[in-house]
């Protein structure tokens, strides 16, 4: 019925109802009449006219059977800007999780008192048409999220998504915190008891962000500490077993506390004990007093598990004299509740202080968010603030009202520095105070399962050591954490054409920090070609007539003109964005001058290329057979190319269309081509010859200086000859010493590395009762090679030789180098709020939460225009 329009139902918002349009004309006539019947069943009575009863049925009318009473009409097109989703930039909308009832009074009232958001978010979005999604997710529960969409729940009906769960929240929400977890595995907590502290664990270490430590006490006859590496593994396997000693276990972990105090580790902030039991008999007085009292400083959370309340007011006290919290989990169904309650106690310093702390992520991909659009898991990060109440009467009770935050797309970021600027080889990459990389271009989060794409598992928890290099000295990314900024140079061995290829080039590491931030910028330019810039002047007029010309294109993914500040620029290409402006048609568009002036010269420059090539077409005795296409590429992404073959004669169908972005100018890379010919002797020929499914089909390309591709097809050799090839990489060895480059440590690359010096070599290769004998010799001003086997001893059973080549950011994230095992240096964030001298901690669980008015709420919903 009226759930399988393209609407999020709910009335038209609208202060003044006679001067908007009717309900009839929102949602059609016969939806309108379902809609006033489902009113007058859910009242119990008949409907007065919707103008009558608006204001007085107002927060009532929010919530009704999951449907949001209010139609927000998408626009029919997918909006590019956001995620190719169909959205409503005038409306917010609201989702409710499953477990959570949508018509709780706090639900109710905040989804009312929040809608003054939709102003702000709306002037956030006309002052800053960069911005995406802006949000507010409740402590209630509810998610307010501009622009609008239609939520999809999954497959079964649920909306399984709690913007509580979420790291932008819980970062927001409170301080670094160390945790111990400790768990009763005793014969008392056999069965569902034990599924439920399973469950509870992992739900509290769901909460847990990289900025956060922690650690798990099992509890029984002895106590025991589990690794911190394998958490989740471990918590599965955990079994009752013997009598439960909770007192020593609370020991143990005030040790591990003050120990990491002691020694300047952890968090250094907030410090807790989780204690997962069903019922604690002993006295713990003397623990306290002997570990924690009077200061109080590590407070501790308790979660008594089962039905039964035997040892309620025990595990009660000791939350209530610890600061902490106390709650009862006697299904699985209470433990998301019950765990968020603890982030509400965590946050009462920051709160009583009025510390609006702004937080930004670690890189996530919001695959949770659209988990039907797989075009919607982009790589992205979050900024984020507290908004808590300010009334004096509830000033020591700390109360949190949520968080406020916008999404900042990598993407974005990353176009701040420009590929044109940066160099052949050169690129910008950022990471996070942990050493975590937030993005880089050899960073690749997804992988195809099928036709889908998946985001890998851990791939915001990638170091940058992984990805960069193996330094044992790590003097980058200590001076990166630290916020230093300075510069080095490093002799690098770079993959390319996703690991089949490798470069040795000489980096200069540029790094600083980012005010305000969590991040490190890093800035990398390779020595030799691409390192100056060459400017030349030409008319606007000069430079239009040659750019518009039919064998020309630009890089569409590089900014040559911002067309996402206004909405009817969203629409063009670059190219068609360039020539607006150039023209005078477009003069408000913001372009970059610098790039404009290089690609105008370039196109001037190049334009004789096109009589040339057309010219050898024309002449069939002038280009040799098999040459399907001729192309030019510029540092300003500039290309020009021209087709010998129409497409019923040439083999590479598929080059240089828009699915493949591998051998095109790109936002994070300039093509491969581009590259190798880039670092290659001038006036010499480099030969390309891509990898392809279909063996023996694929095209040779070939490019020098300024570069040109020809085509017939290969195999790699040590898949033709295993024996042969084995012996060439072994004397190559033997020439490039091992060890004087630095390369990604999680992938390994025993690959065929070629030593130029070396023009001739021969080699005798036994096999059993014969031997063969082969020659390699060098092809001038080329990089090929000539390569004669004798053929009369047949060593095919030898095991052949195979090619193990790792994408250097597609591993799987639990295969991690050694030393990523040890904790490295960390910066930690420079606020902390974990005590204030006016906290009332004594709202500890088990009674009634104090509750808040509107007009409070809405006097602190002012600060979420800070996000802007």
């Amino acid at each position: 019925s009226v759930k399988n329009t393209n609407c999020v139902f709910s009335l038209k918002k609208y202060k003044d109802i006679e001067a908007a349009v009717k309900i009839e004309e929102v949602v059609g006539e016969e939806l309108a009449k379902k809609f006033a019947e489902e009113m007058e069943e859910m009242l119990g009575r008949k409907m007065k006219s919707v103008k009558d009863e608006y204001n007085s049925l107002r927060v009532s009318l929010i919530f009704h059977d999951e449907m949001i009473f209010r139609c927000l009409i998408l626009d029919s097109s997918k909006n590019e800007h956001f995620n190719k989703l169909p959205v409503n930039t005038q409306l917010s909308n609201i989702q409710v999780p499953t477990n959570v009832y949508n018509r709780d009074p706090d639900i109710l009232n905040g989804v009312y008192m929040s809608e003054a958001l939709n102003d702000v978010f709306i002037d956030n979005f006309q002052k800053d048409p960069t911005l995406t999604w802006q949000y507010f997710g409740s402590a209630a529960g509810f998610f307010r999220l501009y622009p609008g969409i239609q939520w999809i729940p999954d497959e079964n009906g649920v909306v399984t998504f709690d913007c509580r769960n979420r790291n932008w929240y819980i970062q927001a929400a409170t301080s670094p915190k160390d945790v111990v977890i400790v768990v009763d595995v005793s014969g008392s907590m056999k069965g569902l008891r034990l599924t439920i502290a399973k469950h509870t664990i992992n739900t509290i270490l769901d909460t847990l962000g990289e900025n956060d430590f922690v650690n798990i006490v099992a509890v029984s006859a002895r106590v025991e500490t589990l690794d911190p590496q394998h958490f989740k593994l471990l918590v599965d396997g955990l079994h009752v077993k013997g009598e439960g000693k909770v007192k020593n276990a609370m020991k143990e972990s005030f040790k591990i506390l003050n120990e990491a105090a002691a020694l300047g580790q952890g968090s250094l902030c907030n410090q807790a004990i989780m204690l997962i039991t069903d019922g604690a008999m002993e006295d713990f007085q003397s623990v306290f007093e002997e570990f924690n009292w009077p200061e109080r400083r590590v407070r501790v959370f308790t979660y008594l598990i089962g039905r039964e309340m035997t040892f309620a007011e025990n595990v009660k006290w000791i939350a209530c004299n610890n600061k902490g919290y106390y709650t009862h989990v006697s299904t699985l169904a209470d433990v998301q509740e019950n765990v968020m309650e603890y982030l509400h106690v965590l946050s009462r310093p920051m709160v009583i202080n009025h510390d609006h702390d702004i937080i930004w992520t670690e890189a996530y991909m919001d695959s949770v968010l659209f988990n039907s659009q797989a075009q919607s898991l982009l790589l992205m990060t979050s900024v984020a603030m507290p908004v808590f109440s300010k009334k004096k009467e509830t000033l020591s009770h700390g109360i949190l009202l949520g968080v406020v935050g916008t999404d900042v797309a990598l993407k974005e970021l990353m176009r701040l520095a420009p590929r044109y600027k940066l160099g052949v080889h050169g690129y910008a990459f950022l990471i996070t105070n942990n050493g975590y990389i937030l993005s880089h271009p050899d960073l690749r989060p997804l992988y195809k399962e099928g036709k889908r794409l998946k985001p890998k598992p851990n791939y915001n928890s990638v170091d940058l050591m992984e990805v960069e290099w193996e330094d044992t000295e790590e003097k980058l990314r200590t001076a990166m954490v630290r916020g230093e900024t300075g510069t080095m140079a490093l002799d690098v061995r770079a993959s390319v054409d996703k690991g089949r290829r490798v470069m040795f080039l000489k980096n200069d590491y540029f790094y600083t920090v980012i005010n305000e931030t969590p991040f490190s910028l890093g800035i990398v330019l390779t020595r030799g070609y691409g390192q100056y810039i060459f400017i030349g002047n030409v008319s606007v007029e000069e430079g239009l007539h040659d750019l518009l010309a039919p064998d020309l294109t630009i890089a569409s993914e590089w900014t040559y003109c911002e067309t996402d500040i206004d909405p009817a620029h969203r629409k063009l290409s670059q190219l068609q964005a360039v020539v607006q402006y150039l023209t005078g048609k477009e003069p408000h568009l913001e372009c970059d001058a610098q790039l404009l002036q290089q690609t105008l010269f370039d196109a001037v420059v190049t334009a004789p290329m096109e009589a040339y090539w057309t010219a050898l077409m024309l002449n069939t005795s002038g280009m040799d057979e098999g040459v399907e296409t001729a192309f030019l590429g510029t540092r300003s992404g500039l290309m020009r190319f021209q087709r010998y073959a129409g497409v019923e004669k040439r083999i590479g169908k598929t080059f240089l269309t828009s699915t493949d972005m591998e051998n095109m100018f790109t936002l994070d890379h300039f093509p491969v081509w581009y590259r190798r010919a880039s670092e290659y002797p001038a006036g010499q020929f480099l030969y390309y010859m891509p990898r392809q499914e279909t063996r023996g089909k694929g095209n040779t390309f070939i490019a020098y200086f300024i570069s040109n591709f020809l085509s017939p097809a290969g195999r790699f050799f040590g898949e033709v000859d295993g024996s042969v090839m084995t012996t060439l990489i072994k004397m190559a060895s033997a020439h490039k010493k091992r060890g004087d480059m630095l390369q990604p440590c999680d992938t390994e690359y025993p690959s065929f590395v070629y030593e130029p010096s070396v023009k001739e070599t021969n080699s005798i290769i036994k096999c059993g009762r014969c031997q063969k004998m082969f020659v390699v010799q060098q092809i001038p001003e080329s990089n090929l090679l000539m390569l004669v086997v004798q053929a009369d001893c047949d060593c095919s059973r030898q095991r052949p030789f195979v090619l193990l080549l790792l994408d250097a950011a597609a591993h799987n994230a639990s295969v991690k180098c050694d030393r990523m095992r040890s904790q490295k240096i960390r910066r930690r964030p420079e606020s902390c709020h974990a005590y204030h001298a006016q906290e009332n901690a004594n709202d500890c669980g088990g009674a009634s939460v104090i509750s808040l008015s509107a007009s409070v709420f809405l006097t602190c919903l002012f600060f979420a225009k800070c996000v802007s």
